[in-house]
């Protein structure tokens, strides 16, 4: 499959099924608390979708390989690094989790994730979960015509290796459009200059995966789906979809319960 460039129509269509993906996060915020279980927060946000007129992505998603995945959503708790199985445990005061949301929209696909602090978290998870935040828009910051993906991947890298933390290489960000997922495949490590080169009218995610311990993971159970830290340490992801305009990027995911972007974005 080679880059799909999206014109004005196809513009449109993502930015409504990015916001709307956006709002089903802002829909689902207040009920992230202690107490509640991530199957709940599936129940929740196929609700939303349906009084969106959107549907879920992932609900029957089956790539070659995998069985199909049973949820409207994905729920990654604490050592969780993605792929995480809604299911009926209580989420406990001091949880990370990870909710990723994709939706459909008249055949556009928005996809995005945020990071939720399940009460008090400890000073070491907090620290996690907001320089991936961090290290997210670094990665963004650079899209622009011209830049090469390795340019995103290393400014992601270079952030969160720096703060003592480990990148995740078995999972990245993807083209996203018609199709959920397209070319090309956008790596949160790199080298300046390498692999291919931004033109305006494209469209893919960026969607680093930190570890606080070593960047090993390993498939858990046999669901199929469910990825962890081989040593047991916390992860996070944060995730939006960019476009490449003409003069930088602009992002498709946000709504009015968006975490504002970091001071050093409009510094």
């Amino acid at each position: 499959m080679s880059i799909t460039y999206k014109d004005a129509a196809g513009i449109e269509g993502m930015r409504v099924a990015g916001r709307l993906a956006a709002e089903v996060l802002d829909y689902l915020t207040p009920h992230i608390k202690p107490g509640v279980t991530t199957r709940e927060i599936d129940r929740l946000a196929a609700e939303c979708m349906k009084q969106q007129g959107s549907v879920s992505a992932t609900l029957g998603y089956q790539p070659a390989g995998y069985p199909p995945y049973p949820a409207s959503l994905c729920t990654s708790v604490n050592h969780v690094v993605c792929h995480g199985i809604p299911n009926d445990k209580p989420l406990k005061k001091g949880d990370i989790v990870n909710v990723d949301v994709t939706v459909i929209k008249d055949g556009w696909f928005g996809d995005t994730s945020r990071m939720f602090m399940v009460g008090e978290v400890s000073i070491a998870a907090r620290r996690l979960v907001n320089v991936t935040f961090e290290a997210m828009w670094h990665g963004i910051m650079r899209v622009k015509p011209g830049v090469h993906l390795g340019d995103i991947g290393y400014a992601i890298q270079k952030f969160a290796e720096s703060h003592g933390f480990s990148v995740v290489r078995e999972f990245c960000g993807h083209g996203i459009g018609r199709n959920f997922h397209e070319e090309p495949q956008v790596l949160h490590y790199g080298k300046p200059g390498t692999l291919d080169e931004l033109k305006p009218g494209m469209t893919f995610t960026i969607e680093p995966m930190i570890n606080a311990g070593r960047r090993d993971v390993k498939e858990f159970g046999n669901d199929g789906w469910t990825i962890v830290t081989k040593d047991h340490s916390l992860s996070a992801q944060w995730e939006h979809t960019v476009l490449v305009t003409e003069t930088g990027y602009e992002v498709m995911t946000l709504s009015p319960g968006c975490p504002p972007p970091p001071p050093f974005v409009n510094a």
